[in-house]
Parts: structure tokens; sequence; C-alpha cells
């Protein structure tokens, strides 16, 4: 029973975590215009096995992170210096996109959409802590014992639910009439901004602490 509560609501954690417009989701809906409604899914499946393994990072932290406050400190400057660093490439790719006159359709191999996946959910280390605080949160009266069926249940859900909303990403942003060009353009500028918005949070986490 309490595993199955414990899948539930980390299944709808997850799937509302993935519901704001973000680095991930956004990556999936740009490459399902620019790569077609596959290679979107694939992107899909490979960040989602990505967040599996970050779940499973959050929960074995979640024990202790909010105690060891130079963990936590150095969880946050290590996602500032990335956030950076993809406002940066994707404000470039943007400038880069606005001088082509026209995209033109091509699908990405399996291997290539999944590894672009996980590698864009690698950069996105937000779920870590978003699942820490889960986690914590689940065992708050200390009631739940993270056996290896909790643990395993956990990270399930928590790459479950991430799949699913990115899966009606791919298809939601497929169903809507927009023109390639417009989109990819706007996409990777609205990115941008996504970074330099995550690195004002970051920052004013740590000038708080």
């Amino acid at each position: 029973m309490i595993i199955t509560k414990l899948f539930v609501i980390t299944f709808l954690a997850a799937l509302v975590g993935v519901i704001p417009p973000g680095l991930v989701n956004m990556t999936v809906a740009k490459t399902c215009v620019e790569r077609g409604k596959r290679s979107g899914i694939i992107v899909a499946f490979g960040a989602s096995i990505v967040v599996i393994l970050q779940a499973w990072i959050a929960i074995q932290l979640a024990r202790y992170i909010f105690d060891d406050r130079w963990m936590y400190n150095m969880l946050l400057r290590t996602g500032l210096v990335i956030f950076l660093l993809l406002g940066i490439y994707f404000f470039i790719k943007a400038r880069k996109r606005s001088a082509k006159k026209k995209i033109r359709l091509a699908k990405h191999g399996v291997v290539r959409s999944f590894l672009k996946g996980a590698m864009i959910s690698v950069f996105n280390i937000l779920p870590i802590p978003y699942f820490c605080a889960i986690g914590t949160a689940l065992n708050i009266n200390g009631t739940v014992d993270y056996d290896v069926p909790t643990i395993v249940s956990f990270i399930l859900a928590a790459g479950t639910g991430t799949f699913v909303m990115l899966y009606i990403y791919a298809i939601s942003f497929l169903n809507i009439e927009i023109k390639e060009e417009r989109f990819a353009k706007r996409s990777n500028y609205f990115m941008a901004m996504l970074m330099v918005l995550l690195m004002l949070i970051t920052l004013v986490r740590i000038v708080s602490e």
C-alpha cells in the first residue's frame, strides 16, 4: 500500500513538474517540429531514462542533503554554471537560425535522438533537487522505509511520469499549425531566456544562503 501510494504521488509530481515550458520539454517539442514525431518521442525516452538516474540520486541524497549545507551550495553553484553555458549556447543558435531562410525536415537516427534526449536531460539538474524534495516530503514523518522495492517504485514513477508528459508535448506540438522556421527561432530565444531566469533564481538562492 505504501509503495503504491509512493508510486502514484511521485508519478503525478513528475507529470506536473514537466508541464511548465522548460529545457527538456521545449527540446522535445522543437525536435518534433524540426525532425519529426518519431525523433521527438525518442528524445523524450532518452531524457526520461536519465530522469530515472536523477531520481535515484535524489532519493539517496534526500536523507541528508538539506542538513549538509556544503553539498547543497555546491549543487546550486554547479547549476548556475550549467545554466550560463546553456543560455549562451541557445542564444548563439537562435542568432544563427535567424539567418536561415528555410528549415528542412530531416529525421535523426534512433541512437542520435536518444543520446540527444539523454544529454539535454543530464544538463538539466533541476529534477535532482525536485525529486529530493519529494522524497523528503514523503518521508517527513519517518514512516517510509526506503528499501529496494520502494526505491525502484520511486524512480520508475519519476521516469514514467516524465515520459508521459513529454509524449503529450510531442503530440500537442505536432497538432498546432505553426511555421517551422518561426517556432525554431523563437524556441531557441525562449530557451535562452529560460536559462537566464533559472540563473537568476539560482543566484538568489546562493545569495540568500
